[in-house]
């Protein structure tokens, strides 16, 4: 009996509502992290009721991107880079240094966010509150049920941003009327901020945060089908509602001719929607944002590399923790080394096609995935988003990236 049909055949076993949850939500908040807040604060204020338009493409690709990754991940039974290496030999291996690489750089930004998060909500210094933050972090993967843990504290701070930031949307009364005419038939049309705004929250580890986690509580089989859905839709169903919280939120700020404060554009929005409260309430949200983007990241960073040796596999919650103290000194010793994060960055804007690409072909090989039959709705736009992310991600590599190390 094959690997295959015996995945198939014993299927997942009962799948509890906490772990469906954990793994959406575990999606939804490690891509919306203190880069997102930043990026959809400047964007809204150079685009207007427009990036409404923006929001409502960039949801469509990552709709398309989660639920094929997630539910191949699941039929397969394997993760991202054993699938990539039954589709050609040392490309798992690739895959998974381009993720580990990346994720490390970005969890480095990600410590930054949750020690600039405990300064505006306790006003402690920034570095004492990143390693604050990180020994919080570690803590998770000390306890024996370190993946349940993973999903209460990914629940909690994803419900704790959408009612903050639903919130500060609410008092800053955006003007709701424009932006949903702009939704459709926007009057401004940027592509970077397309290209940005899906990198960002599916690009790199992200796509597969779910899919891993899912995978690690034994969800798979083509049976789990209808879990691993309901799962996918809830996490991008959280994203998108954080998304559009924030996006108001800027906008009802834009729209009253308030000036927002270049140095730190979301703080600055929060504050002058609530005045102090809403400075302290920032402080929760880049902390919830930040902390389970430095737990998403280390946890599917390494989760890439469980399967390279037994001794990782064994100890993989020790290597996880390892990930995050080495984010953490880098950050207190060094600080946020922007021009990697932008190089990097653009190496998780190629991950996405190149991982996305090769589980489509993954997808219809039988050592794979056994006779499970994916459905051409979901190929023809995961091929759409693999040949547009291409091509942007490229001519980012090309044109911007020469601009930023001339």
């Amino acid at each position: 009996m094959t690997k295959v049909s015996l995945n198939q055949g014993q299927g997942s076993k009962k799948v509890g509502r906490s772990v469906l949850l954990g793994a959406a939500f575990l999606m939804a908040t490690s891509s919306i992290g203190p880069g997102f807040l930043t990026q959809t604060t400047v964007f809204t204020q150079q685009l207007g009721a427009s990036f409404a338009f923006v929001i409502l493409v960039s949801l469509i690709l990552d709709v398309f991107a989660q639920m094929n990754v997630w539910r191949i991940i699941a039929v397969s039974g394997m993760r991202g880079q054993e699938i990539a290496n039954k589709v050609l030999p040392g490309l798992g291996l690739v895959l998974a240094i381009m993720i580990v690489i990346g994720g490390l750089a970005f969890n480095i930004g990600n410590v930054a966010g949750a020690g600039l998060g405990l300064n505006a909500m306790l006003g402690l210094d920034p570095i004492m509150g990143a390693v604050i933050s990180a020994i919080f972090a570690i803590f998770i993967f000390l306890v024996k049920e370190a993946g349940k843990a993973m999903d209460k504290v990914a629940q909690a701070a994803g419900f704790i941003m959408i009612l903050l930031m639903m919130y500060v949307a609410f008092t800053t009364s955006p003007p709701i009327g424009d932006a949903l005419a702009n939704t459709f038939t926007p009057e401004k049309l940027d592509i970077l901020s397309i290209v940005t705004l899906v990198g960002g929250t599916v690009g790199g580890y992200i796509v597969f945060a779910g899919g891993h986690r899912l995978l690690d509580a034994g969800v798979k089989g083509v049976e789990s089908l209808p879990d691993v859905t309901k799962s996918s839709v809830t996490g991008i169903a959280a994203t998108g509602i954080m998304r559009v919280a924030l996006f108001l939120a800027v906008l009802g700020v834009v729209h009253q001719g308030l000036a927002i404060d270049p140095a730190n554009p979301p703080a600055s929005v929060f504050k002058l929607a609530a005045g102090e409260i809403g400075y302290r309430m920032f402080g929760v949200i880049m902390w919830a944002a930040a902390i389970t983007s430095v737990v998403g990241a280390a946890y599917t960073s390494v989760s890439f590399i469980r399967s390279f040796h037994p001794m990782i596999e064994k100890y993989h919650n020790w290597v996880i923790i390892g990930f995050i103290v080495v984010s953490t000194i880098t950050f207190a010793f060094v600080g946020k080394p922007v021009k990697i994060l932008v190089l990097v960055g653009a190496i998780n804007a190629i991950i996405l096609p190149l991982a996305l690409g090769t589980l489509l072909i993954a997808a219809y090989k039988k050592d794979v995935v056994g006779n499970y039959k994916h459905p051409m709705w979901l190929t023809i736009p995961g091929i759409f988003v693999v040949v547009v992310m291409a091509v942007l991600s490229v001519r980012t590599l090309i044109v911007e990236l020469p601009k930023l190390f001339s």
